[in-house]
């Protein structure tokens, strides 16, 4: 979900030169104030138990004896 959230604040946000830290942290705060407010969610395409079988292969497995 973070990655999701940065991705997207690179792309509205951050999708231009900002020349000093004071304005970078006044536009990065109204821009999460406005998310916030939106109430934006995430929507999962599948569930935690479809996903480890779909993305097996990515994930070692724990074998116990």
């Amino acid at each position: 979900m973070a990655e999701t959230e940065r991705s997207v604040l690179a792309t509205q946000c951050l999708d231009r030169r900002i020349s000093d830290a004071l304005l970078l942290t006044q536009e990065v705060t109204a821009w999460e104030r406005h998310r916030n407010a939106a109430t934006c969610r995430v929507n999962w395409r599948f569930t935690t138990h479809e996903a480890s079988i779909k993305l097996k292969r990515l994930y070692p497995s724990i074998q116990l004896s």
